[in-house]
């Protein structure tokens, strides 16, 4: 089934959540790693690449994660979840595209400040808008670094209330989005 139904997801959205999941941590990581490459690592070109590159792929993604959403909506809630719950669960996922989309519109001000589009895998170019305000690259790369941290912190704290339904209330919540 490609699309969700009242309750549970569809292949579709059960597909671009745990790309996107994936791809975030991997980000992550990846981020993390290169702010430390020298001029003289081998990396130091490539990585900053892939992470762009990618960090477009993902952009694309997410906007077709939304085009999707709106168009087959996400199961309903499970009836046994408290008004609390739903409430948190309805932040939590805002507060995960925000922080998303946060982070990939501060990545592109830092990567086109200096005027140059993204090139992503040599396959397409993303335009650049040029220096849009002063500082532009230091002022979108210290939103970058901040947003992250929360965004994985978010997204961890998504993760936890995953296995909580899971193990402790026994629950379809997990299972929803894994099968």
């Amino acid at each position: 089934m490609l699309k969700n139904t009242e309750n549970k997801y569809g292949i579709i959205a059960k597909t671009l959540h745990w790309i996107s999941a994936l791809t975030v941590l991997g980000l992550f990581v990846v981020g993390y790693w290169m702010v430390d490459l020298t001029y003289y690592s081998e990396w130091y070109k490539t990585a900053p690449l892939w992470h762009k590159s990618i960090g477009i792929l993902l952009l694309i993604a997410s906007l077709f994660r939304l085009f999707w959403r709106f168009y087959s909506p996400a199961p309903k809630a499970i009836t046994s979840h408290s008004k609390q719950v739903k409430l948190a669960s309805s932040l939590a996922h805002i507060g995960i595209y925000i922080l998303l989309f946060t982070l990939m519109t501060s990545g592109y001000l830092i990567s086109t400040a200096d005027g140059r589009g993204i090139a992503v895998f040599n396959w397409f170019s993303v335009p650049t808008l040029g220096e849009i305000f002063s500082d532009q690259a230091d002022i979108a790369g210290l939103i970058h670094k901040y947003v992250a941290y929360a965004l994985i912190a978010l997204s961890l704290l998504h993760a936890v209330a995953a296995v909580k339904h899971h193990v402790i209330d026994k629950d379809d919540t997990l299972k929803r989005m894994t099968r």
